[in-house]
């Protein structure tokens, strides 16, 4: 048997982080059992879906190594339609499924609670198909429907509390869990994996397989996905586009790398691990069925370290979409007859092991392009005190003078004119980086210095000993 994986997302949005890790999970497991890795856009949600959200959902799998061209599909679950309709068609001609006209209120009504499930008012009815009917299916009165869950062992549901459940509306169009089954009857998958919060909906699930004569898949529901406050994650109050992550210049190694922590770990006390060895060593029955804790700020740890195991040409690449505007990346603040890729080259070392995303490589170089930096303003207030005025007109001096415009000489001589002033170099050289690049922190400074010039630094230092005039 050839095992085949799906992986069935809705294109109504940003492309969840959850959603991520769920195809990476399939994506492997396909490809450790020699097997197919098939994704099914489910569709039939007319009035939500959107084509440029289809095309976010193939290109953010380009982006985390799952390539159009390598998967089979993607398939559209609208184009199935039909077999949708015949699958309620057969459920409802052998007696396992029978239509209803109740409303919401009506239901209520007779149990008197807006809590309470489907009391099977129809079941025996004869009530027949028409506008307004919908079909439900007569799930079982005794027995229990068990779930044979590679991570969860075997969850047990008593049929007794499962309603009959919809699985046509009163227009006649299939419901999400019929459709879900149908299409993976046609498609062959063997092995469902997906998230946790499909778990309550398997059981039914399970019962429709049945019901249409065919083996359910494997089952395997990883772990729900939460915040920092243990709340399953969400659209509306947490950063879950993976879209957002990709234009904040998170690399799609570290994405992938850290995806596949969220309820799983390598061999070892290791975490950051080549993608050989997680498509090696990943085992869906080591997965663990807890709530899996998606932690931002080891996931910025994270890329950093990816940031700083790059070559350097490859960092100067991967910056180049920031550093030019490309695409969809917000326009730095300089032109680009300002964009001097020499001078980058020459500071992409020392910003390397400084970002921890690739956005920040404009705040740290932004001074190299711009006719004058950027100032921040509480930096100025900060750093430009008593004595600054008189300090900056030494530096100027000081560095007019210097035969060798390099960062050691510039480095020994603003020491020499902090010294006489009884500061330490710290001190010494705030006012000077505030002045040059207009902020407090950064690159270091002389190495800055060396690359911006002799007379664009003097520039600056005099532009700012004005401003305290």
């Amino acid at each position: 048997m050839t095992v085949r994986v799906r992986f069935a997302p809705s294109p109504t949005g940003m492309f969840h982080v959850g959603g991520a890790r769920s195809a990476l999970q399939n994506w492997i497991y396909a490809k450790q059992q020699g097997g197919v890795f098939v994704l099914r856009i489910e569709d039939t949600d007319a009035a939500r879906n959107k084509p440029e959200w289809t095309e976010g959902i193939l290109s953010a799998l380009d982006w985390i190594g799952i390539s159009r061209g390598s998967y089979e599909g993607p398939y559209f679950q609208s184009e199935n339609a039909g077999e949708h309709r015949a699958a309620a068609a057969r459920l409802y001609e052998s007696g396992r499924a029978y239509y209803c006209d109740c409303t919401r209120e009506d239901v209520q009504a007779r149990t008197g609670s807006q809590h309470q499930g489907y009391d099977g008012y129809h079941r025996d009815r004869g009530l027949g198909p028409g506008p307004g009917h919908a079909l439900r299916f007569r799930t079982p009165d005794e027995g229990a429907t068990v779930v044979v869950d590679l991570i969860r062992g075997e969850p047990t549901f008593e049929n007794k509390l499962i309603e009959d459940f919809v699985i046509a509306r009163g227009d006649g169009s299939p419901v999400f869990l019929l459709a879900n089954v149908v299409d993976d009857m046609t498609m062959g998958i063997t092995h469902v994996i997906r998230a946790e919060e499909h778990l309550p909906n398997t059981p039914k699930q399970q019962l429709l397989w049945d019901a249409l004569g065919v083996k359910p898949p494997v089952w395997a529901h990883v772990p729900v996905v939460v915040n920092e406050k243990r709340q399953k994650l969400s659209k509306r109050r947490d950063k879950v586009a993976l879209e957002a992550y990709r234009e904040e210049g998170y690399l799609a190694g570290a994405m992938r790398n850290y995806l596949m922590l969220l309820g799983w770990a390598p061999s070892g006390d290791r975490e950051i691990v080549p993608w050989s060895v997680i498509e090696d060593e990943f085992r869906l029955d080591e997965v663990n069925p807890s709530p899996a804790f998606f932690d931002e700020k080891k996931l910025r740890a994270f890329n950093g370290e990816y940031i700083r195991a790059l070559p350097v040409a490859e960092f100067v690449d991967a910056c180049q979409p920031w550093l030019t505007g490309t695409g969809t990346i917000a326009p730095p603040p300089w032109q680009p007859e300002e964009f001097d890729a020499d001078a980058f080259a020459a500071v992409a070392p020392l910003a390397q092991t400084r970002i921890a995303v690739l956005s920040e490589i404009v705040p740290n170089v932004d001074f190299l392009f711009l006719a004058s930096p950027l100032i921040d303003e509480a930096a100025w207030t900060k750093t430009m005190k008593d004595g600054s005025a008189e300090l900056l007109d030494d530096a100027v001096a000081a560095f007019e003078a210097l035969e060798s415009w390099d960062a050691e000489s510039l480095k020994s001589t603003l020491e020499a004119v902090g010294a006489e002033r009884g500061l330490k170099l710290g001190k010494t050289q705030a006012p000077v980086r505030v002045a040059v690049t207009g902020r407090t922190v950064g690159l270091p400074l002389f190495e800055s210095l060396e690359v911006l010039g002799r007379e664009r630094t003097l520039t600056r230092i005099r532009a700012a000993r004005l401003r305290l005039t």
